[in-house]
Order: C-alpha cells, then sequence, then structure tokens
C-alpha cells in the first residue's frame, strides 16, 4: 500500500456511525457534513429542528444515512434519549462528536444571575458527563470507539471579560476529557478534546465582540477562523490518521494561545 492511500484509508468513514450533536449550525454543522462527505452515517442532534432538517437534507446528498433528532441536551434525559436515537436509526455509535455548547450574556461575574450559571454548566459540563456515561455504555461492549468533546480556549485562557462562566465550564470540560481518556484508553476507546478560538460562528457572532477586525489583526494568522477549518481537525482526531492520539487538545485558534 502506498503512502497515498493509507492516508485514503485513514480519511475514509464510510459506513461508520457518527453522533453529532449542536449540529444545527456553526461547527456541529461543518462537522455532521464533513463526516458525511467522507461516507459516515450521521445522527444531526440540535435545537432548531427547520435549521436540523437544512443541514440533514445537506448530508444526505452524499448518499448516507442522516436522521435528526431535536433535543434540549441541558436535560440527561434528552441526552441519553440522543445516544439511544443513534443507535436506533444508524445500528452503531463508532464516533461521538459532543458538540453542544451555551455561553452567558456577557455581563461582569458578580452580575451573573444563578439560572445562567446553571444554564452554562448543565449544557457545557453535566451534558458532557451525561453523554459520555451514555456513549462509553455503547462503546465499550465492541472495545472500540472515538470520542471528541468541543471545548475551547477560553478553558485555557480565557480572553473574554463578561465570559467567566463559559471559561469555567470550558476547563471544566477539558479536565473531565483528560480524565476520562486515560480510564477509558485500555479499553480501546479514543478520548480527545478539539478548541476553537476566534473563529466565525453564531455563537461568536451573538456574543456582540465590538471590532471582529482588530480581533483578527491581533491573531498571528491576521484573519478570523471558519467553522469548516475546526471540523477539519474534529475528523483528523476521529481518524485512524489518529489512532495514537489520546487525551490530547487540539487547539485550532489561528496561533491565540501561543502569543
Amino acid at each position: 500500500m502506498t503512502p497515498m492511500n493509507q492516508r485514503d484509508a485513514a480519511d475514509s468513514f464510510a459506513g461508520k456511525a457518527v453522533l453529532v450533536s449542536g449540529a444545527t449550525s456553526g461547527i456541529g454543522a461543518a462537522s455532521a457534513l464533513a463526516f458525511a462527505r467522507r461516507g459516515a452515517h450521521v445522527a444531526i442532534v440540535g435545537r432548531d429542528e427547520k435549521r436540523g432538517g437544512e443541514v440533514s437534507r445537506a448530508c444526505a446528498a452524499f448518499g448516507v444515512k442522516t436522521p435528526f433528532l431535536a433535543a434540549d441536551l441541558a436535560r440527561p434525559s434528552e441526552v441519553r434519549r440522543m445516544v439511544e436515537f443513534t443507535v436506533d436509526t444508524l445500528g452503531a455509535l463508532d464516533i461521538a462528536f459532543n458538540n453542544a455548547g451555551f455561553q452567558e450574556p456577557r455581563a461582569p461575574l458578580a452580575d451573573q444571575p444563578d439560572e445562567v450559571f446553571e444554564r452554562v454548566f448543565d449544557t457545557n459540563v453535566k451534558s458532557l458527563f451525561h453523554a459520555m456515561k451514555a456513549e462509553l455504555a455503547v462503546m465499550l461492549p465492541r472495545g472500540k470507539g472515538v470520542i471528541v468533546n468541543n471545548a475551547s480556549v477560553s478553558g485555557v485562557r480565557n480572553p473574554n471579560p463578561g465570559l467567566s462562566l463559559y471559561a469555567a465550564s470550558k476547563a471544566a470540560a477539558l479536565a473531565l476529557t483528560r480524565a476520562a481518556a486515560m480510564e477509558y484508553a485500555p479499553a480501546g476507546i479514543r478520548i480527545n478534546a478539539v478548541s476553537p478560538g476566534r473563529i466565525v460562528t453564531p455563537m461568536m457572532l451573538a456574543s456582540k465582540i465590538a471590532d471582529m477586525g482588530a480581533v483578527a489583526a491581533g491573531l498571528p494568522l491576521r484573519r478570523m477562523g471558519k467553522a469548516e477549518e475546526v471540523a477539519e481537525a474534529v475528523v483528523w482526531l476521529a481518524s485512524d490518521a489518529a489512532s495514537f492520539v489520546v487525551g490530547h487538545n487540539l487547539c485550532v485558534d489561528g496561533g491565540f494561545l501561543s502569543q
């Protein structure tokens, strides 16, 4: 087998069953499309039924199964239902990209109400805990599987005044990812994280950054990132090309954390 053929094989997801949460827009939608383009069947999960249907149809154009489930993943019962839905509709669960997230309205820490704290941590941490529990329950009997969690550069270094809860929740998500990766690697399950930074998504646009041009100019690449660029990192972490990568946090940030 030639090196090129080896790369092609590692890049193929033909017939794989993939779960993508938070898949109705931004990084989740781009990742669902990236997996479908490579031949994976993709369970698409999100809160917005209209956009979920649009993503499902776009993925189905690649000739794969693309069932959509509307769910609020801040609720543990909905998280468990998401995994059951994937197995019921696709027959298996080979790869999970836990991408659902919530960012609080920008405000100083002392001004954040308790219910906002609960929403941020329910979605970004508690939901991730329940998702991995349910996914591992399916993967462990098979002795294989891949989980990729969407964290954030804010979990490593918080550059955003007014978003302290989001930063703290993403730091917790990274710690949870690393701990779980060490626990389940001997069982044949690889767990890693991707940490986007300065990516143009609906969540970033909603955060009301005053001057996007100035933010872009402050990065080594002098531009903002695209959701599709994060999706390629997710796909690589899930692929056989990353077969020796465990407990890693892959930062897709245009060099932000290196400054």
